[in-house]
């Protein structure tokens, strides 16, 4: 018999079936229910589903047939009208179960899904932050098939007959033979070597992508914001629950697909499930932003990778775990490393979480096609992805609540994930500033010309100057002198006693016309003076000689001379030194010469002799 596609719907009145028979022999039809049993049969198909609330017989019930779409359509009357089915998209939960073998069985489940299912509702809440210890295998039983890998636990001896393909699905060596704290120890290991801090800097740094695929917001974002929006709204909270969230034709036909199966889980094997699915999550939540939900061949492999329950088969006790195991991955295995998208993936499994079972079951089920068109992935749909689509159909969802509101109150920190992170991104930013510092010095220096072109300048100029001086000096030389005058004489000779030692700092020398202007009568001359290497008695005689200031200008021979008198009549030694001091062609010159050093200046005092 075929199992036709199926959907379910309600109103607060009626339960409405909608069943698809293409081609099936609608003469010949049989509808049965009562209390939570409804049966169909219409030859070839055959549908007997198990639903979440009782419906009653009173002639309400309503059937009829589209002949066009193949689609029956029921309407059953609710035997308590007003009341919520809860699950009805849940369509594997609902398929009844195979009949048990003759053989009664050593374990025996009692009781329907229903039952227990309300039973599970009536245990006290768990406090999900208790530390637990591992379990250890090895102090059991030293068997290789006590290593147990798989949903709850529940499968060994797989890999035996599957050496080929191990490889390349999960990175633990020989599961059936190596323990559960062997695989820890072997996965931290493993993760150290992995980890490169020049990939971790540069996707920190360089982070442009990383940002873009940030603001990308996958389809939970848009129904968590309508289910917060409607949650103070609406008086019926199971409504908010399943109204955002909407399977498609081909999850449907994935959930018919499934074998109904009940699973018996002790109250350890309970809990690792639970934590084994919140890291599966953090995976499938990381590959969808990267990739702005889209799908490519390295989706099943950053699936797998960054889930150490899926790579390494590893039983978590406590959320700290899962929250340090896939941070570490995520900064060791993928292209995109960054904190950011380790938090980015805790806060969207939350919000899928707290969407209730309908949104992890379309995650889940999305998983499942990624393994199942991935050649070595499909292993892992066997081992884990299968039956977790079957066991979140009959969970409660208040149960995913209390677990998405501990794993929004648990914090993780760079410093959890023993990569020295802090101390890596603090080396980095001082060598960061270097750099900058370095860049912004060498932009200065090309905007400024060097100091050598600067000197050369200068140079050249002093140079000039002091060539034309020269000139025209020995042409006036040539001249004879007849000047007597003894004032000029005394002054000769003092310049004579002081020719060859330089008497002027740089600093002292005006140009900002063409005068020279030395001020040697306050202390900041002789400051300037013992700044020089010129010897301390030579200025010391120097100091006492010079009172005021001396200025050497070129000048016209009347100025020239109207300045020496004034100077005279002060009674004051004086080295002046005009270009020409007296009108006789015969008398003899004194001149200026600046030396081409950068700050010294030369008075020299010209004789016959010379």
């Amino acid at each position: 018999m075929i199992t036709p596609a199926f959907e379910l719907s309600q109103d607060p009145d009626f339960l409405t079936i909608t069943i698809s028979v293409p081609y099936a022999r609608v003469s010949e039809f049989d509808i049965y229910f009562e209390g939570k049993d409804f049966k169909f049969y219409a030859k070839p198909y055959f549908l007997r589903l198990t639903l979440p609330g009782r419906i009653v017989e009173d002639g309400r019930e309503k059937a009829s047939y589209n002949v066009d779409k193949g689609v029956f359509t029921v309407q059953l009357p609710k035997e308590t009208p007003g009341q919520y089915f809860d699950g009805l998209d849940m369509l594997t939960a609902l398929l009844a179960q195979k009949k048990a073998r003759s053989v009664k069985p050593l374990v025996e489940e009692i009781g329907t899904s229903a039952e227990l299912a309300e039973e599970e509702e009536e245990e006290e809440e768990f406090d999900w932050e208790i530390e637990q210890t591992p379990y250890d295998q090895s102090t059991e039983s030293t068997s290789p098939l006590q290593c147990c890998y798989g949903f709850g636990n529940l499968k060994s001896g797989v890999f035996r007959r599957l050496q080929d393909e191990l490889s390349d699905v999960i990175d633990v060596k020989d599961p059936d033979l190596t323990p559960a704290a062997e695989r820890r120890q072997k996965r931290l290991e493993t993760e150290v070597a992995k980890f490169d801090s020049d990939h971790y800097l540069a996707d920190l740094f360089e982070d442009e992508v990383i940002q873009h695929v940030l603001k990308y917001k996958p389809w939970w974002v848009d129904a968590y914001a309508k289910k917060m929006a409607s949650q103070g709204k609406s008086n019926q909270e199971h409504v908010s629950q399943t109204s955002f969230v909407s399977l498609s034709e081909d999850e449907k036909d994935q959930l018919r697909k499934f074998t109904n199966t009940s699973y018996l889980l002790d109250k350890r094997a309970h809990h690792q499930v639970y934590f084994s699915l919140i890291d599966i999550l953090l995976a499938y939540c990381y590959e969808i932003c990267i990739n702005e939900g889209d799908k490519n061949v390295e989706s099943a492999w950053n699936i797998r990778k960054l889930s150490a329950t899926l790579c390494w088969f590893e039983s978590f006790t406590s959320i700290p775990e899962i929250l340090v195991s896939f941070g570490r991955r995520v900064l060791c295995y993928p292209l995109y490393r960054h904190f950011r998208l380790v938090t980015r993936a805790f806060s969207d499994t939350a919000m899928i979480l707290q969407l209730g079972k309908s949104a992890v079951l379309k995650c889940l089920l999305d998983i499942h096609k990624i393994f199942r068109e991935n050649d070595p992935a499909y292993i892992l749909n066997d081992l884990y992805i299968t039956d977790y689509c079957i066991w979140i159909q009959k969970i409660k969802s208040k149960k995913l609540a209390a677990l998405a509101e501990s794993l929004q109150k648990a914090k993780l920190t760079k410093a959890h994930l023993g990569f020295e992170l802090e101390e890596l991104e603090s080396a980095a930013l001082l060598v960061q500033e270097e750099e900058s510092e370095l860049k912004a010095a060498s932009a200065v220096s090309k905007q400024q010309p060097p100091s050598s072109e600067l000197e050369t300048s200068d140079s050249e100029e002093s140079s000039s100057t002091s060539s034309s001086e020269t000139e025209s000096s020995d042409s006036d030389e040539q001249e004879p002198s007849t000047s007597e005058d003894g004032e000029i004489n005394s002054l000769q000779d003092a310049l004579q006693e002081q020719r060859r030692a330089p008497l002027i700092d740089w600093n002292g020398l005006g140009r900002d016309t063409d005068s020279l202007t030395l001020d040697v009568s306050n202390e900041k001359s002789k400051a300037s003076l013992r700044s020089t290497s010129v010897p301390g008695k030579l200025i010391e005689e120097l100091g006492k000689k010079m009172q005021t200031a001396i200025r050497l200008s070129e000048q016209p021979e009347e100025l020239a001379t109207a300045s020496y008198t004034a100077l005279q009549e002060k009674g004051a030694n004086y080295a002046v030194e005009p270009q020409r001091l007296s009108e006789d062609p015969n008398e003899k010159e004194n001149f200026l010469e600046v030396s081409p050093t950068k700050s010294l200046l030369l008075f020299v005092g010209s004789t016959d002799e010379d």
